[in-house]
């Protein structure tokens, strides 16, 4: 009977290891999206670094764990700056989706731009033009590609962890190289990368 019962005890054991391996993962999630929420305020608030929290890194691990398939609602920081680069540059090399990254950030918190990565990343739906097409072009914002989605997901933890350099100058708009927008005209193009042209206004100095 004792034999029987630790037999039985033996063969749980793996599963009791599993679960202990699967159960933390919802407050991995939940303590990276805290995360990204301080880093997103602190850097929205770069123009006041006294006032702006403290606010710990984020680790890859943490990120990874946001969001892994790609089919989360767009309403965290991390998911939405990564879905952004995801969808705007997921056919473009490294560059190219480092400095969609650095234009959302560069929005954060400017004059003119809201507060919080997913407001910046949605605004104008609702009255005006999208300021990033694949946020209202009618077509599902799931992830198709989980490869390319890990990369930008890595990415935009750097970016949020502000440990990439601005590649664009300071950058507050973007376009592709085959499109010609009338708006270009009233700008100063700072940077070509990739198959993106950026641009900041006039009178805004590059950061």
């Amino acid at each position: 009977m004792h034999l029987i019962a630790r037999i039985i005890c033996f063969c749980l054991l793996p599963l009791t290891i599993s679960a202990w391996a699967v159960e933390p993962q919802p407050a991995v999630r939940a303590a990276a999206e805290d995360k990204a929420q301080a880093l997103e305020q602190k850097a929205a608030d770069k123009q006041s670094p006294k006032t702006a929290p403290e606010a710990a890194p984020l680790s890859k691990s943490e990120a990874q764990a946001v969001d892994p398939a790609g089919q989360a609602p767009l309403d965290d920081a991390l998911t939405c700056l990564s879905r952004t680069i995801y969808w705007e540059a997921k056919g473009g090399e490294a560059e190219d989706m480092e400095a969609v990254a650095d234009v959302v950030l560069n929005r954060l918190g400017h004059e003119g731009f809201p507060g919080t990565v997913c407001e910046v990343v949605k605004q104008g739906s609702q009255k005006s033009p999208c300021q990033f097409s694949w946020w209202c072009d009618g077509r599902p914002d799931q992830v198709e590609e989980e490869q390319r989605y890990s990369v930008a997901k890595e990415i935009a933890r750097k970016a949020l962890n502000q440990q990439l350099k601005d590649r664009t100058g300071g950058a507050l708009y973007f376009h592709d190289r085959s499109a010609s927008p009338d708006w270009a005209r009233a700008y100063i193009k700072t940077v070509e990368i990739g198959s993106f042209l950026f641009y900041r206004p006039k009178d805004v100095a590059a950061r």
